[in-house]
């Protein structure tokens, strides 16, 4: 199979680090970081109705996931790049340390607008933690060893997603949001003082230029897709012209950014990425991966609270079950792809993804809060079976000068499709909503808020027990029809794992 390597072919050999000493200090360093972009997402989701009660600005709260996750998908395999040229504790320390800073700054934020920006800048340095913190986990142990490893780097995402929402719940309850960004800073701290101390690394460095042109036309035609997806149905009509010159441009600057990395001496995005067929699959998969998560990750907490009429905490820990699920089946699956291979072992994973979000659009309106415990659960487990074999298996396949930007490359891929869910859910959400409102009965016309103000309305429950039973079934039914667009979604992913052959030799590391 094309694209195996040995590690003495590579040009820039393989610094010694799996003898490292310290070893446990730097995965310690490593789960502290990945710890803050896991925490991030998970209490963010939780505080979104108080944050929307605070600074207002309903329309306009699913890009403070889109801006997150589109800065932090584009300048992923820039860090990628960086990573193995320069070695990646400089380019993790930094990313980490510009991470910060956007918090602190979140935390000081006076409105809707500038929270969006500064969640810009958080997006900038969480590309970093999330391209270096594998690849580092790739360099440090074998293939075999990394099934235990992944799993406890997936243990990170369960303990924040029970931690985080908790955390952010309470202060969102009892204190004040703003909290939930200052938290990040001595974890992080935590973090970088860890790697300085313990992780030292011999890099080969050799000339190279950054492709900056490419990146940044990644960055806008990426920009371009995520807001004609979050514009369309909302601001404007699908079919009309702002969506039409949007959707355009979008195709142009894709285009644009094909050719440039086509030509491009040392491209961003290497084109044999995307011609070896185990590299198209795992990535292809990890976009549609990424596309499913967004609709627990975004509307989950809300659905909790606004129609199952849980508080804040007892919301978190809902979401916090999709992340105990996904960390547990990852444990297995380490185990599991030793045995019957990378592929089968995905494709476990994204049969159960697709079991279960049908399974949430069959349920019944209101539904009992244990079933969509179990549901969630079963589809975090789902992520896990899937994310880890597709990432440990591109790692198998190349040498250390490469992994970077195999890695980068899947992450890319994940966040790329996490940034077109976020749009997309957040589309079918507000076209669902804005149609149940218009059906409404007419002893309730007039009385019904606007779409914007949907989720203030059913907080305040101000509005009397008939508009606030009505706006809870609207909320119920948007939801399932978010869930139901999943399907599709989970359906494609699947076909696309069977690109990958079904057997994946690990020449490329070295053996436990």
């Amino acid at each position: 199979m094309t694209g195996q390597h040995s590690l003495t072919d590579s040009p820039n050999p393989e610094p010694e680090v799996r003898n490292m000493p310290h070893r446990g200090w730097i995965l310690a360093a490593l789960m502290l970081a990945m710890a803050l972009a896991a925490m991030d997402i998970t209490i963010v989701a939780t505080a979104i109705p108080q944050i929307v009660g605070d600074l207002g600005g309903f329309d306009e709260f699913t890009w403070l996931f889109s801006i997150y996750l589109l800065s932090q998908t584009v300048t992923i395999p820039i860090y990628g790049k960086l990573a193995d040229l320069y070695g990646r504790k400089p380019v993790l320390v930094g990313g980490a340390s510009l991470f910060l800073v956007g918090s602190a700054a979140c935390a000081l934020a006076w409105g809707m607008v500038p929270l969006i920006v500064f969640r810009g800048v958080q997006g900038l340095g969480a590309g970093s933690i999330m391209a270096t913190v594998n690849t580092l986990a790739g360099d440090l142990y074998s293939t075999r060893e990394r099934a235990r490893v992944q799993g406890w780097l997936s243990s990170v995402w369960g303990i924040a997603a029970i931690v985080g929402p908790t955390v952010g719940g309470a202060f969102a309850e009892y204190a004040t949001w703003r909290w939930i960004f200052l938290i990040n800073v001595p974890i992080g701290l935590a973090a970088m003082a860890l790697l300085v101390r313990f992780l030292h690394e011999e890099t080969h460095k050799r000339r190279h230029s950054i492709d900056y042109a490419g990146a940044g036309l990644m960055m806008l035609a990426g920009g371009a897709v995520v807001f004609g997806l979050l514009q369309g149905g909302n601001a404007w009509d699908w079919l009309s012209l702002p969506s039409l010159v949007t959707f355009v441009l979008a195709l142009v600057l894709l285009g644009a950014t094909i050719i440039r990395e086509r030509t491009a001496a040392d491209p961003i995005m290497p084109g044999w990425v995307w011609r070896r067929r185990v590299l198209v699959g795992a990535n292809l998969g990890a976009v549609g991966m990424g596309l499913v998560m967004m609709a627990p990750s975004t509307y989950l907490p809300v659905f909790a609270q606004s129609v199952l009429g849980l508080g804040a905490i007892s919301a978190g820990l809902l979401l916090a079950t999709l992340s105990i699920g996904w960390t547990v089946a990852s444990s297995i699956s380490g185990n599991l792809y030793l045995r019957i291979g990378f592929r089968d072992t995905a494709l476990l994973g994204g049969v159960l993804i697709l079991v279960t979000v049908l399974g949430f659009t069959l349920m019944p309106h209101s539904p009992p809060w244990w079933l969509v415990v179990l549901d969630q659960t079963l589809l975090g487990a789902g992520f896990g079976m899937l994310s880890t074999p597709l990432l440990v298996g591109v790692q198998s396949i190349v040498p250390w000068n490469q992994r970077g930007v195999v890695t980068s490359a899947n992450m890319w891929s994940r966040y790329l499709g996490q940034s077109l869910g976020a749009a997309i859910v957040g589309a079918l959400f507000n076209a669902s909503m804005r149609g149940e409102l218009d059906r409404a009965p007419v002893a309730l016309a007039g009385k019904l808020p606007n779409v914007d103000d949907v989720m203030g309305a059913l907080q305040a429950n101000t509005m009397g027990p008939e508009i606030q039973h009505y706006l809870q079934l609207a909320f119920d039914v948007s939801t399932h029809y978010v869930y139901a667009g999943m399907v599709v979604a989970a359906v494609l992913t699947l076909l696309v794992v069977l690109l990958v052959p079904r057997h994946i030799l690990a020449s490329g590391t070295a053996p436990a």
